[in-house]
């Protein structure tokens, strides 16, 4: 990158300027990763200090049966296909109710489109989980299938989000963005919900009080300014609205065996490489740069490996996700070696490895609790990097 390019970089985000879409394509093109990680730490310390953000949460699928067949998903099966599942709302609640030693504060529930379960399954599920669990926040469903809802109940999505708030919901997921730029989309999508129906489930979300994440599939078949019109567009709708309140970057993942058939569902891989390392950790500082008006930045480890998960906190992100326990999305395709769980304890250690000082919340970004940081006077400790 041209010096003087970058001296104006910096003092645009110095100064708090907002940056373009031209300024997010330059710094994708920008080889200079210390540069950018160091910009975007500049950012995270403003934002968030020496924090660095985590839960305790169990991912629960209750269904992979899915009428979509998305180019890039390992986790979907058809009906009567060997594997496919649904659960009993009660073993759900069975599942969920494992974990409540281990203080649960939170629920992400994602399923399939499953074409065959009625609508007032998924309401009962929330309230049943939530009297279970009534502690425990229920961050459920993407705006794909909250779309999907509306298709089988014939109510409108204003009436479903007041249906399953009334159950207990607090959050959607951020699930079902991927790419929203359609040279893009039509590739790797299969299902009917794009940008439109995305941000319009999104923004009566935010307008009933609810606050949601936000992500981006990336490492794929689309290219960096492909990357920057997904940020700036969710931007814009942050300016509307202000209900995102973290923003989940989500490596793609290869299909390398999957365990249960041996089959290889992800039809992306045979004209795709994964992104490396160091793309994943470009792409959170890019994505820190941009995103001026969403405070947090999450890295999810299960998705890009704990060590590169422990580097991108020196690379804009403020927010380690989470214990989760048996995250059947990826972990149906990777095999690549992530930990299916990390315990409390764990994530405290490798925050602390990496120079932070952790923050338990919740779901709202609530602390529950703060814990003590790298010890100062161990000459081996990280500390985190100086702004």
């Amino acid at each position: 990158m041209d010096v003087g390019l970058k001296r104006e970089l910096e003092e645009k985000v110095r100064s708090g300027e907002r940056l373009t879409r031209e300024d997010g394509v330059a710094l994708y093109a920008s080889d200079d990763l210390a540069w950018l990680g160091g910009l975007a730490h500049e950012v995270r310390t403003r934002k968030n200090g020496d924090v660095v953000h985590f839960n305790v949460n169990r991912h629960l699928n209750m269904t992979n049966v899915c009428t979509a067949s998305c180019a890039y998903c390992s986790f979907q099966r058809k009906p009567g296909e060997k594997d496919a599942y649904t659960m009993r709302i009660e073993e759900a609640v069975r599942l969920a109710k494992e974990m409540e030693s281990e203080n649960l504060t939170e629920l992400h529930i994602v399923n399939g489109l499953h074409p065959n379960l009625p609508w007032r399954y998924y309401p009962r599920s929330l309230r049943e989980l939530k009297a279970a669990l009534p502690g425990v926040s229920l961050k459920a469903f993407t705006a794909t299938e909250i779309h999907h809802f509306e298709t089988i109940s014939g109510l409108s999505a204003s009436e479903i989000l007041d249906e399953l708030i009334d159950a207990g919901l607090e959050s959607l997921t951020g699930g079902g963005a991927e790419i929203f730029d359609w040279e893009v989309r039509q590739h790797i999508v299969d299902h009917r919900t794009h940008w439109e129906d995305w941000s319009r489930i999104h923004r009566l979300a935010h307008e009933k009080g609810l606050k949601t994440p936000c992500t981006m599939l990336y490492g794929h078949i689309e290219e960096p300014r492909h990357r920057v019109d997904h940020v700036l567009r969710l931007r814009e709708l942050q300016d509307e609205t202000g209900g995102f309140q973290v923003f989940i970057p989500l490596r793609y993942q290869h299909d390398f065996v999957d365990m249960k058939d041996g089959k290889v569902r992800n039809r992306l891989q045979e004209r795709t490489r994964m992104a490396t390392g160091a793309e994943s950790l470009k792409t959170f500082a890019v994505s820190r740069l941009l995103f001026d008006n969403v405070p947090h930045v999450k890295v999810f480890w299960v998705m890009h490996g704990v060590q590169t998960a422990q580097l991108a906190l020196q690379h804009g992100a403020d927010d380690m996700d989470g214990s989760v326990v048996e995250y059947k999305i990826t972990h149906d395709a990777d095999n690549y070696g992530t930990p299916n769980k990390l315990t409390r304890d764990d994530l405290l250690d490798l925050i602390r490895d990496a120079g932070f000082r952790p923050v338990e919340r919740n779901t709202r970004y609530e602390i529950i609790r703060e814990h003590d940081g790298p010890d100062p006077l161990r000459r081996e400790s990280p500390q985190p990097m100086r702004v």
